[in-house]
C-alpha cells in the first residue's frame, strides 16, 4: 500500500513539472519597477533601481509594453533597468509572470 502511494505521489509531482514546462514562454523586454511601467524602457536604469529601493515591485515589460508583475523578484536583482531575455510561466489572467531563467539581452 505505501508503494503504491509513493507512486502515486511521484506521478503527480511529475505532471506538475510537465505542465509548468509546458506552459513555460521566451520573450525579450526589459525589467522596470511598479510605479514607471514601460515609461523608461532603455533609458531608465538609475529611475528603475531608485523606485524598487524605495518600496516599488519589479516587474518585466514585453515589447508590445505589457507590464507583469513577477511573482519571484529576487530572480531579476541583478537586472533593474536592463533589457533582459526571461523564460517564465506566464498567468495573463493576472498579468503576472513566474521567471524560470533570466539573462541580459544582446
Amino acid at each position: 500500500m505505501k508503494k503504491n502511494v509513493f507512486l502515486l505521489a511521484a506521478l503527480c509531482a511529475m505532471g506538475v513539472v510537465a505542465a509548468q514546462a509546458a506552459g513555460s514562454t521566451t520573450s525579450t523586454g526589459w525589467i522596470s519597477d511598479s510605479m514607471c511601467g514601460a515609461k523608461h524602457m532603455g533609458s531608465g536604469a538609475a529611475c528603475v533601481k531608485k523606485c524598487i529601493e524605495g518600496g516599488m515591485k519589479p516587474v518585466f515589460v514585453d515589447p508590445d509594453k505589457q507590464v507583469w508583475a513577477i511573482d519571484n523578484p529576487d530572480a531579476v536583482k541583478a537586472f533593474y533597468g536592463a533589457k533582459v531575455t526571461v523564460t517564465g510561466s506566464e498567468d495573463s489572467g493576472n498579468k503576472t509572470i513566474h521567471i524560470e531563467s533570466i539573462v541580459a539581452a544582446k
